[in-house]
């Protein structure tokens, strides 16, 4: 009973913190980046590179490439499929699994009741959802959704890697459609020359209101 109470605390508290910042919502981000540049030309160019496996879905890939290449321009990379400077590749991953919070005495927990079905990402027992392998839906009051962002920026011609970035982020809303974006600018937060090591990036995500927990 007392890891319930405990549980229910911590959301409750969460729910206030955002619900009391209807029109502001900060996305933080876990980045780590590498570049080999110094410099970018001013109206530098890139094209998109798909995997095979991206290929296979063309819409996803679609939507995905969009939200990166609003970033990519905040940096000041243009698109130009004809005369690129530069390829990228970009991925995403987002799993939904259990919270951290959920009581383990209820929820597939050491002593709890099983679900049975797959590991996730992070090797979560959880659903996975982008990119993510199948699994079993968790209890619809203790979800969980883990994001990563990836992009790797290659020289044209040469084929060297130049700048690979990844972004995570964790949380308790179902509403990938707006982090995703969001984790991309923080991914390539400090271009070209990010700074070493891991590192929080905080984006405030301008918001109508908060988006309500699934």
């Amino acid at each position: 009973m007392k890891r319930t109470s405990l549980a229910l605390l911590l959301v409750a508290a969460a729910t206030v913190t955002l619900s009391g910042c209807a029109t502001s919502w900060v996305v933080d981000s876990d980045v780590k980046s590498f570049s080999s540049l110094s410099t970018v030309p001013p109206g530098a160019t890139y094209r998109f590179e798909r995997l095979p496996s991206q290929q296979a879905d063309t819409a996803r890939q679609d939507s995905l490439e969009a939200m990166a290449a609003a970033a990519l321009e905040k940096v000041g990379l243009r698109r130009d499929d004809a005369k690129p400077q530069y390829s990228a590749q970009i991925g995403a991953r987002v799993t939904a699994g259990l919270s951290p919070w959920a009581d383990p005495w209820l929820f597939d927990g050491p002593w709890g009741y099983g679900y049975g079905g797959g590991y996730g990402y992070y090797g979560r027992r959880g659903y996975g959802g982008w990119y993510g392998g199948p699994a079993f839906f968790p209890p619809a009051a203790n979800p969980w959704y883990e994001r990563e962002v990836s992009i790797v920026l290659r020289e044209a011609g040469t084929n060297r890697v130049v700048y690979e970035t990844r972004a995570r982020n964790d949380g308790p809303y179902n509403v990938s459609a707006a982090i995703l974006p969001v984790m991309f600018q923080a991914a390539l937060q400090g271009f070209p020359n990010p700074p070493q090591g891991e590192r929080r990036v905080n984006i405030d995500l301008a918001t109508a209101k908060t988006p309500a927990a699934k």
